[in-house]
């Protein structure tokens, strides 16, 4: 059995972003049973975690002994065991993982920038400074990413381990209209979020931090 590890609480605005929220829709798609641990803020500093997780974040899964960190990491590794997640074909299979790497390394960077400075420095000078340009920038990504979707449903043609990644990384954005800027990508988003798995795995993501 797969344990997911998560944050017993976070602030209001981090519920639903969470990156435990990747992992749990990957493994509602490929169909694979896992069971949470629930953690502190407190926990997460202590040796024990740090033996595993070095920078005491979440998610982290273990299985069988197995340890593994990092959401994007964690993904493929899920994602290996589903052909749901990643194609048989080789050259699909690749495609999908750069979709990944992309969702994380073109997207996700820019994105954090902007909603670094919105969430956490938004009253200071520099931030306040610095915001029309990380907004721009994020513009821009955005405006390629929907380039290159077109007239698609997906990135690839169909819904792989790269949607799920780019999905997640776009819900960054939901305190600011700039991905329903883009038509295509609001659709985009609103497809994959449709989806039955990432209904279940939303539903428990934020129903932990109710029991909690």
């Amino acid at each position: 059995m797969i344990t997911l590890t998560t944050f017993k609480w976070v602030p209001d605005f981090a519920r639903g972003l969470v990156r435990d929220l990747r992992v749990r829709w990957a493994l509602e798609e490929a169909g694979l049973p896992y069971e949470t641990r629930q953690i502190s803020f407190e926990d997460s500093e202590g040796p024990d975690y740090r033996r595993h997780q070095p920078f005491g974040q979440v998610p982290m899964i273990e299985e069988d002994g197995f340890v593994l960190f990092e959401s994007g990491a964690i993904l493929l590794h899920v994602a290996a065991r589903s052909e749901v997640l990643l194609p048989a074909d080789p050259a699909a299979r690749a495609r999908a993982v750069a979709w990944v790497f992309a969702a994380l390394n073109s997207i996700e960077t820019v994105i954090e920038q902007l909603s670094g400075i919105d969430l956490f420095h938004a009253d200071e000078d520099w931030a306040k400074a610095r915001r029309p340009a990380a907004e721009r920038e994020a513009t821009r990504r955005l405006s390629e990413l929907a380039a290159w979707l077109g007239d698609r449903d997906h990135l690839e043609g169909r819904f792989t381990a790269g949607d799920l990644m780019m999905a997640t990384v776009l819900r960054i954005l939901r305190h600011t209209d700039l991905v329903a800027a883009e038509p295509r990508l609001q659709a985009y988003l609103a497809r994959c979020e449709a989806r039955p798995a990432f209904q279940r795995a939303l539903h428990d993501h934020m129903a932990a931090f109710g029991e909690a």
